[in-house]
């Protein structure tokens, strides 16, 4: 993985070596197998242009995870326009590991109703396993904000998750 002229990891090494891990974390963050897709490209183009740089500081992936997050923050913040095309340019990614996750059909339909800022919160806390001072800078607000919005979240799915119990029990 690194370059052999300068010692680096390079770029495309990168890619190949954490592309699926950054799809699943793209998925989560989304819930939408194309938006993940556009959300990768559109970081790893982002980042791939100061790659130099980037990979000299300590986390090159959190700096690529860190520039997806941003992405979906200011997506939220703007009105979508969506462009449609024919053909896909590039067939999917399949990811074994995330399938489990999002074959649980209720949990991904709970899921999806939340708030993107909560679904964030989520994501960051449990998937990518930050902590509350670390989510709160990333999204940035206070961990008063990230505990009240993972709080809420998580009474969310438990009360939806409860109810569909008692209606299929």
């Amino acid at each position: 993985m690194e370059d052999p002229q300068d010692g680096e990891t390079s770029f495309e090494s990168f890619v190949a070596a954490r592309l699926a891990a950054l799809y699943r974390y793209a998925m989560v963050l989304t819930h939408d197998r194309h938006d993940a897709e556009d959300l990768v490209q559109e970081a790893l183009t982002r980042t791939g242009v100061h790659w130099r740089r980037i990979v000299r500081k300590d986390d090159p992936e959190g700096y690529v995870r860190t520039a997806m997050l941003r992405i979906m923050t200011n997506r939220w913040r703007r009105p979508r326009r969506e462009v449609t095309v024919a053909e896909p340019p590039e067939p999917a990614v399949a990811d074994l590991g995330l399938e489990g996750l999002l074959d649980d059909a209720s949990l991904r339909a709970r899921l999806a109703e939340l708030p993107p800022r909560m679904r964030a919160v989520l994501v960051l806390r449990y998937v990518e396993e930050r902590s509350e001072k670390e989510i709160a800078r990333l999204l940035g607000c206070s961990t008063g904000t990230v505990k009240s919005q993972a709080s809420r979240a998580l009474a969310k799915l438990r009360t939806a998750l409860d109810t569909q119990e008692v209606d299929h029990g």
